[in-house]
């Protein structure tokens, strides 16, 4: 497929450039869950569920950290701070204070 882009307007071609990062977010997205279901069916192949070889769910871990105004709010006290933390410190308050 070729396509001239000197022939394009300015407007065509943004309109180019954003069908093209959505092609590229949707292969990425069919690759990423053909893969799981490749690894997902190997691991059935072996009595297991991915769940069991990846050890369960992962990712977000244990919260250290609790916004004493609202307690379902909670941090790992890893990435960016959420703004009730950031709140907390502004006010003089040590992190420390937010522990559970």
């Amino acid at each position: 497929m070729e396509i001239n882009l000197e022939a394009l307007s300015k407007d065509e071609l943004k309109q180019l450039k954003s069908d093209v990062d959505k092609a590229l977010k949707t292969i990425d997205a069919r690759r990423k869950a053909d893969a799981k279901k490749a690894a997902e069916q190997a691991a059935k192949e072996y009595g297991f569920s991915l769940d069991d070889l990846l050890g369960g769910k992962g990712g977000k871990g244990v919260p250290k950290y609790r916004n004493p105004a609202d307690p379902s709010q909670t941090w790992t006290g890893r990435g960016r701070k959420p703004n009730w933390v950031l709140s907390a410190i502004e006010e003089g308050r040590d992190i420390d204070e937010l522990k559970i």
